[in-house]
């Protein structure tokens, strides 16, 4: 299972369940979905698998 974490400029980050938000993009301020997802692109499960989170920007 994956937790969904959202913030106001339209950021996404995708963790595995119970794993903490990482450093470099903790400046942010997360807010968490409530759902639990239990399905991703594959794309993001690869990312997380390598990485441990998939981070997400669509304003730079």
């Amino acid at each position: 299972m994956f937790d969904i974490y959202r913030n106001d400029k339209r950021g996404l980050l995708v963790l595995t369940t119970g794993s903490a938000v990482p450093v470099l993009s903790s400046a942010h301020k997360w807010r968490k979905s409530r759902k639990r997802v239990l399905k991703v692109s594959d794309e993001i499960r690869s990312a997380v698998q390598e990485q441990g989170y998939y981070l997400r920007n669509l304003r730079d």
